[in-house]
């Protein structure tokens, strides 16, 4: 033992010249060290991404990336101002038709043109939009590997309004405004704001973080009610229904254990916001405690909840009805 002791105090003395060799301790220090942020794909020479972009820099192709998309339809990616992209024919069409705002299309070289097509391509000329033949191996980059069948449009980030916005003593009619609490279908969204337009709603308000935003399936599901109805970005949902109620609104939280019934909603010639949670979830916590009154909507008991959309559309109208009675 005590020679053992005594070799390990050799290597200990001899480290201090040369540096540690035995043990965890330093052996692989700068093995450990930070490298630095991980490189971009396209700036790795030996990615696929880096040929990619090098081979659409000689073909002059456009080389600007937008939010992708698969299987015909479109997803968002991040923050809520990002720009998207809609990929594949029918969907294309889908958007054009919709009136979704566009800033290009892209078209495959040599594409063989069906109806579709030739749809898009005097919907997106009538418009003015600007249409770019784009090589299929960028398209494909654009569109982050999607089935686009050679057509794609870029569609630019959504300006939202700002909750406050709709505090406005001198907007017409009483105040009527709907957030959206852990909504994350887009097609939601679009329902509501259509129903929102429809029962003389002024405005939707979503949560920055864990929320929907206005992507190109939002407004094509809002039926064109998206160009006439402000979406607001809410930095904090509960922040800005304790605005809402120092202004003088009402907040009215949906959900199936309700201190009301909707029948029995006396608050609906105020000045008020409906929330609505998630079908899975319902209302958060702290949503919850900072509406004035939880209202539910009867229904049979064969069936257990309604689709967020659909219970935001029955609840506005009933605010509408009791609103016109008044009147």
């Amino acid at each position: 033992m005590a020679g053992n002791s005594q070799r390990r105090g050799a290597v200990r003395k001899g480290a201090s010249k040369k540096g540690a060799s035995v043990g965890s301790g330093g052996q692989r220090r700068r093995g450990l060290e930070g490298k630095g942020p991980t490189p971009r794909a396209e700036d790795r020479p030996n990615h696929k991404a880096h040929k990619m972009a090098k081979a659409a820099a000689k073909s002059g192709g456009p080389t600007s990336r937008g939010t992708g998309s698969r299987g015909g339809g479109t997803r968002r990616s991040g923050g809520k101002a990002s720009s998207e992209i809609v990929a594949g024919r029918n969907s294309v069409v889908e958007a054009l038709r919709a009136d979704v705002p566009v800033t290009t299309m892209y078209v495959a070289g040599r594409i063989d043109a069906d109806d579709r097509v030739r749809e898009a391509l005097k919907t997106a000329t009538a418009r003015g939009i600007a249409v770019l033949e784009t090589p299929r191996g960028e398209l494909d980059r654009i569109t982050d590997g999607a089935v686009h069948q050679g057509l794609a449009l870029q569609v630019p980030p959504y300006e939202y309004a700002h909750p406050q916005d709709f505090i406005d003593p001198e907007a017409p009619g009483i105040p009527l405004v709907v957030a959206l609490d852990g909504i994350t279908d887009p097609r939601n969204l679009g329902a509501i704001i259509r129903s929102v337009a429809a029962f003389g709603g002024h405005g939707v308000v979503v949560p920055e973080r864990r929320s929907v935003g206005m992507t190109a399936s939002a407004w094509k599901t809002s039926a064109g009610a998206a160009a006439r109805v402000p979406v607001a970005l809410a930095s904090n949902l509960t922040r800005a229904l304790e605005e809402y109620r120092k202004a003088g609104f009402f907040v009215l939280g949906l959900d199936m254990d309700g201190d009301v019934e909707l029948p029995g909603l006396e608050l609906a010639t105020e000045p008020i916001v409906i929330v609505v949670g998630s079908e899975g979830k319902g209302l958060s916590r702290l949503v919850r405690e900072t509406c004035d009154q939880i209202v539910s909507i009867p229904m049979s008991s064969t069936t257990e909840s309604l689709n967020a959309g659909i219970a935001a559309g029955v609840t506005l109208y009933e605010v509408a009805r009791r609103r016109a009675q008044a009147g």
